[in-house]
């Protein structure tokens, strides 16, 4: 069943499948942003520990886009900058109140959660960048194949979105601070991480976009819509 985006946003109504994917989606957004401060080492590779959560933002950002097409997707994704955004004012404020003189944890707050103005634009323009892209790719692929080999199409846009996201973000965040060869070992590093997280979770993604496509009774494509990712409310 082929549904056009123009048909899935004729309502401003939303399903609570399409809120769940939703706030799957920011949280696992929020909590890669957290989290990404500590470093781990995998296979010898050392990565932060955002890699377990942020690859699953782009599996629900496939969910989202398969399912409900790219204007709902863009729309999740702005959602979930700005979300993303509000977090990061937040801690910040919360940083800059004078401590309690009984509690000594500033130091480490500070540690944990404070963010460098580099390090938050990267950040933020790598995501932009990388989601878009990966919708892009996945809505276009979609048209292309008929709706067929899904698997072909998530791995695939999910190549080009986290290796521009990882591209973006360790260019911008470390460009000058550690060699070039550093500098590519690390974006290497994160792609393939982030890639074969998405090929192993194959099955998973195969499994929530047929149940969502079952109960939403939705299988959109994205034949007329502009793909402008600045037109939330096209």
């Amino acid at each position: 069943m082929q549904i056009s985006a123009t048909t899935q946003t004729s309502t401003n109504r939303y399903s609570s499948w399409f809120l769940i994917v939703t706030a799957v989606f920011i949280t696992c957004l929020i909590t890669a942003n957290i989290t990404a401060v500590k470093l781990v080492e995998v296979f010898g590779m050392v990565l932060p520990a955002a890699v377990i959560i942020f690859p699953i933002s782009y599996i629900f950002g496939d969910v989202l886009t398969e399912v409900y097409g790219y204007r709902q997707a863009r729309r999740v994704i702005w959602l979930g900058f700005f979300c993303n955004l509000l977090a990061v004012v937040i801690i910040w404020v919360a940083g800059l109140l004078p401590p309690a003189g009984i509690w000594d944890g500033q130091p480490a707050y500070e540690r944990i959660l404070g963010y460098t103005p580099r390090i938050l634009v990267a950040s933020f323009l790598a995501y932009l960048v990388g989601e878009f892209v990966n919708s892009f790719v996945l809505a276009r692929l979609k048209i292309a194949t008929r709706g067929r080999w899904l698997w072909m199409r998530t791995i695939s846009s999910t190549l080009i979105g986290q290796g521009l996201d990882s591209l973006v973000f360790i260019t911008l965040a470390f460009w000058g601070a550690i060699p070039a060869a550093g500098l590519l070992s690390a974006i290497i590093a994160q792609w393939l991480f982030k890639s074969v997280y998405e090929i192993v979770a194959t099955p998973f993604t195969y499994a929530v976009v047929n149940t969502l496509k079952r109960r939403e009774g939705t299988d959109v494509y994205d034949h007329d819509t502009r793909f402008n990712p600045f037109l939330v409310n096209d």
